[in-house]
Parts: C-alpha cells; structure tokens; sequence
C-alpha cells in the first residue's frame, strides 16, 4: 500500500511539473455556459489549426496551458460552436484572461498585443458594417463608399506606421473589403509591405506570419516591376528584358537588331537539352544569316548548371539566365505556364497571331516572315 501510495504521489508530482512547464496560459470565462466546449485554433498564415477542446465548468470557467517557442508568437483564437468568440495574440510566458460571451463580445488582460488585435479587428468589422450600410441605403453608392473606403486606408495606414513593431499589423496589410479587393490593393503598397517586414523581422525574424508578409511583399514588388515594364513597352511594343549574360554582363532584348527575334524561355532540363540540339541549332543555322536571332532565357536556379549547358552544347545565340526561376517577373509579363515557351518579335512588335508548337511551325513561321 505504502509503495502503491509513493507511486501515485510520484504521479502527481510528475503531473504537476509538466503542467508547470507549460509556458503561457489563458484562463477563461465563457458567460451562462457551464460545462460547454471551447475550441482553441491557432492560426496558420491562411488556416485554422484545432489545438485542443476544453470544456467550462459549472461556473463556465475553463483553462489552457500551452507552449510557444521564444521569438515566436502566434495569434490563438477561441472559438464557442462555429463562432469566434477571442482572437488573442500571445507571445511565449503570457498569461493570460478572458471573459466572453457566446456571441464573441470579450474582454482580455495581461497581453498588449492581444488588445491591440481587439482594436484591430473591432475597427474592421465596423468598417465592413458601414459599407454594407451604405450599399443597402443610398441609391448612387460609388461616392460615399470611396469616401469611407479613403478614410478607413488612411486611418490603417497611419496604424502600419506607428506599430511597425507589432504583429498586429499582418492582419491589417491582408485585410480585404470584399474577396476580390483587398485594403491594400495597389501594387505600390508592396513598398509599405516591404518595409513593415523588415522592421518585424528585427524583432520576429523566425516567425511563420512575417515569412508570409515577406512573401506577399515579394510578390507585389514583382508586380510593380511587371506594370513598370508594361508601360515602358508601349514604346518598344514589347517588355523589354534585361538579364546577365555568360560573361556577366547585361544583355538587352531591346538591343538586338535582327529581323526576327525569338524569345525562348527554358531549363536546362534534359528534354530541353535535347531540344537545344535537335531543334533549334538546324534552324539557327539555316536562318541566322537571313536576319533570325534567338534571345533564350533560362529560367534555371542555379547559374553554374545552365552556364555548363550552354558551353557543353555550344549553343551559338544569345544566351541569358535570371536565377530568379518562376519568381523571374518576366514570367508573369510573358504569359509563361509551361516550359519550353516561345514568342518571336517581328517588325518591333511581338507576334501574337502566331501559334507556335513545335520545330515544324516556327521553321514555317521564318520561312514565311524571312
């Protein structure tokens, strides 16, 4: 008995100090609800994950303990059924209290940036109520929706700025007025994203939501290199490629002076490998010298790889790399789904009538245009 009873004290000890070493907490009422289900999400950049499901008590009271990681915090949200009922932000040691209802009406202490998320997401909801209000009211709703629209930017503006410190501010850049229109819907502001996510990332450089931030900011600078291009293109009636050739230095597409240029964007995959030589070195040589010229771009990662292919196989046009991949801008301004892919200017203009698909069509197409 005696064994049995050191065994079981044993236990609780053990017990104890794994629940003592979980390192944040939330305790929680849930109001009129004894003995309920309170589901705990923990947000993964774009999707719910269930940590756990805890149950109130006859007082409605319930209690979380869980760990995160130092320099990581992450946005936990309490859900009662289907309703979100606390959206909480909460870093490593945190503990802290909530007070809520079944309609998502709360309370929190003992964690800044969560009430700074409150506010975040009290703001947007009216927001969204005010545009759903002036959509159901007014007969011409064009002008007071921009006005609100404009007042509302600004004012998250304004909050992006002066917490560039705070991970509150992820949620306000991914915002959304509808599905198919975000608050920060210009490409213009990937340079306010750029910036918030270098600020963050001096204070939560290993974190999932500014790894995402970065990405998006990525991709919006693309974008605006894209539309710069295609506004430059209205001079040259193409977008204009600039890249490091094999000696290192830049070659512009708008510098070629041939009568018909093809662009060819490939990988040094082995398929195109064999393309290089079966196909298009016989049509380079037959109708280089009547005005053809190839710019190819290799949309490979790694330079040294596609710089070997190009030697190895002598391939005698202009050959460039962007190491960028399916990043490279380019690939978005030329339409490129699948690789090899192929456009020809002709007459200081791209082609677009012309349907290329294999070594018989484009010979055709030269014989026709040369």
């Amino acid at each position: 008995m005696r064994s049995f009873k050191k065994i079981l004290a044993a236990a609780l000890v053990a017990a104890a100090a794994i629940s003592c070493g979980k390192n944040t907490t939330i305790e929680g009422t849930l109001y009129n609800s004894p003995r309920k289900d309170v589901v705990v999400k923990l947000l993964d950049v774009n999707r719910f994950q269930v940590l756990d499901t805890v149950k109130t008590d006859a007082e409605g009271k319930f209690s979380y303990n869980f760990d995160l990681q130092e320099g990581k915090p992450e946005f936990i949200y309490l859900f009662y059924a289907d309703r979100q009922i606390a959206s909480l932000l909460l870093e490593k040691g945190d503990k802290v209290n909530v007070s809520t209802d079944t309609l998502g009406v709360y309370t929190v202490e003992g964690s800044e940036e969560s009430l700074k998320l409150q506010a975040v997401e009290k703001d947007y909801s009216a927001f969204i109520k005010d545009m759903g209000k002036i959509l159901d009211k007014e007969s011409n709703p064009d002008p007071a929706l921009s006005r609100r629209y404009v007042e509302y930017y600004r004012g998250r503006l304004k909050y992006v700025m002066e917490n560039t410190h705070s991970l509150t501010v992820v949620p306000v850049l991914f915002q959304q007025v509808n599905p198919g229109f975000a608050v920060f819907s210009q490409n213009t502001d990937g340079i306010l994203m750029k910036n918030v996510c270098d600020s963050l990332k001096t204070v939560y450089p290993e974190s999932r939501y500014v790894k995402a931030l970065e990405k998006e900011a990525a991709r919006r600078m693309n974008l605006m290199e894209v539309s710069a291009r295609l506004s430059d293109a209205s001079e040259i009636g193409y977008v204009d490629i600039n890249l490091p050739g094999m000696d290192g230095k830049a070659v512009k597409l708008s510098e070629l002076t041939s009568k018909v240029t093809m662009i060819y964007f490939w990988a040094s995959t082995a398929e195109q490998k064999m393309f290089n030589l079966d196909g298009l070195k016989p049509i380079y040589d037959e109708f280089h010298k009547k005005g053809f010229e190839i710019y190819a771009v290799s949309l490979d990662a790694d330079k040294a790889t596609w710089a070997s292919v190009v030697r190895n196989q002598q391939l005698p046009w202009v050959n460039v790399c962007d190491t960028r991949g399916v990043q490279s801008p380019y690939v978005a301004s030329y339409g490129i789904g699948s690789l090899p892919m192929v456009w020809f200017i002709a007459d200081g203009q791209i082609d677009t009538d012309v349907k290329v698909r294999d070594v018989a069509s484009i010979r055709e197409y030269l014989r026709r245009k040369l």
